[in-house]
Formats: structure tokens, sequence, C-alpha cells
């Protein structure tokens, strides 16, 4: 089973102060580039694997989408995504994506944002997700960069640029890294690039796009909070397609 760390009081109340809790999709800076992978979504039946507080189901049915699920591990989650949430088209459920069962071909999107790397069996979860999916489908996700989850902050050092120089600690060495991250004792799942987009074609995905986001690259997505971040990415963004 999951780590179920949102359901934790203290990191709980650290995230919902975050500007991605209070602001929504508008809060996250990574958010435009992952909505430009999106297709289309008039008419979908939408699965949000991940949901949190339920922003992008309600994106995803004022975009046009015919019915959204959103699913998630956390009570509190799911709680706060209820109290915000007042449409008919949208339902919500608690899932572990570690255990994840959908039905086969239910869905023609299926959703994720910042969720993935929490899950130790990312194999399961992408063929999980294959199955439920209509052929020539999408996935469209988010995780965090395994750049990101590798690096020996103590270590980092300057170039002659003053500009910040990230070593990485064991990028090879796949599995649980624990963090200190609102709350001590954060489980994340590191995986190499590579590991990734294998797993991904192994599911059965075409890969369309992959885009690495890097706040520096976009000042206008500057966010004061990701300060520490301008130099390496945070972010791995993913479009695939079940073949």
């Amino acid at each position: 089973m999951s780590q179920n760390i949102y359901d934790d009081p203290v990191f709980f109340e650290g995230y919902s102060r975050m500007r991605r809790s209070r602001e929504g999709l508008d809060g996250a800076a990574e958010w435009p580039a992952l909505r430009a992978l999106l297709p289309d979504l008039r008419g979908l039946k939408v699965v949000d694997l991940g949901c949190g507080m339920g922003w992008f189901c309600r994106w995803a049915r004022e975009a046009g989408a015919a019915q959204v699920l959103g699913l998630d591990l956390s009570q509190r989650m799911l709680e706060r995504a209820r109290a915000l949430t007042d449409d008919a088209g949208i339902a919500y459920a608690s899932a572990d994506l570690e255990r994840l069962e959908l039905p086969q071909g239910g869905y023609d999107l299926a959703f994720s944002s910042l969720a993935f790397h929490y899950v130790e069996d990312a194999g399961r979860l992408y063929r999980t997700i294959a199955q439920a999916l209509v052929p020539g489908a999408p996935l469209v996700f988010s995780t965090e960069h395994p750049i990101y989850m590798a690096p020996s902050r103590p270590g980092w050092g300057s170039g002659e640029d003053g500009r910040r120089i990230w070593p990485l600690d064991s990028y090879e060495r796949e599995g649980p890294r624990v963090t200190d991250w609102l709350a001590p004792g954060v489980v994340k799942h590191h995986r190499t690039l590579a590991t990734t987009v294998n797993l991904l074609l192994d599911a059965g995905f075409a890969i369309e796009r992959l885009e690495e986001f890097l706040s520096a690259l976009d000042p206008a997505a500057h966010d004061p909070e990701l300060h520490d971040e301008l130099e390496r990415p945070m972010f791995l963004l993913v479009a695939g397609r079940r073949h």
C-alpha cells in the first residue's frame, strides 16, 4: 500500500498553504505546459489519478468533459475536493494507485498531476491505465523529474558564473527515496528517465511528447516558492497514447 502522507495533519496543513492549494491550477507553475499536452476534452470520459482537491476534475468539466472520476488515497484531499465541487458530472472515490483497478475501456483520457512518483510499481500502474483506456486514448501526466529526486542537497556548489551546481546522488540507483518535505519521512520512488519511458512503452503506450519543466525557461510561470529550483528541472511532463 502506498504511503498516505497527505492525511498526516502536519503535511496536509503545510500543503494547504502552498500556492497550488490556494489558487488551484492557476497556482501551479507547470500547468500551462501540462495543459498544452491535453486533447480537446469535449464529450470525453476522464479519470484523474491522484486528484487531490479536485482542481483538474472541475477544470475538465468546464472544458467540456462528459464525466470525470477523481481518485485519491487521501481522505482529507477527497473531503476538500467534495466541499469545493457542485457538479453531478464529477465523482470522487478512494483508491490506492499501487493497487489500482479500473474498468476495461472505460475512459477516453487518463490524467495525473504529481502523483506517480509515490507509486513503487509503476509498470503495473501503467498497464492498468492502458487497459482502462479505449484504443488510441491519451495518457497525460506530470511527475517529479528524476534529476530533482536524486540530488545531494548538502553538496551543492556554484560555478564560475555563480550559478548553482546540483551534484546527483546515485541517479542510477532506483527505488525509494525518503525526504523531509512538509513533514518528515516522505517516501517517493526514484526511477531514471529511461525506466519511465520504457515502462510506458512496455505497457502499450506510444510516447508523443516529453517536457522537462524548468521554471527559469518561462519567467511568466516563475513562482517565488520555486526560487531555489531555477537551475534544474523539477517536473517531467509526459503525453502518451494507447495503441
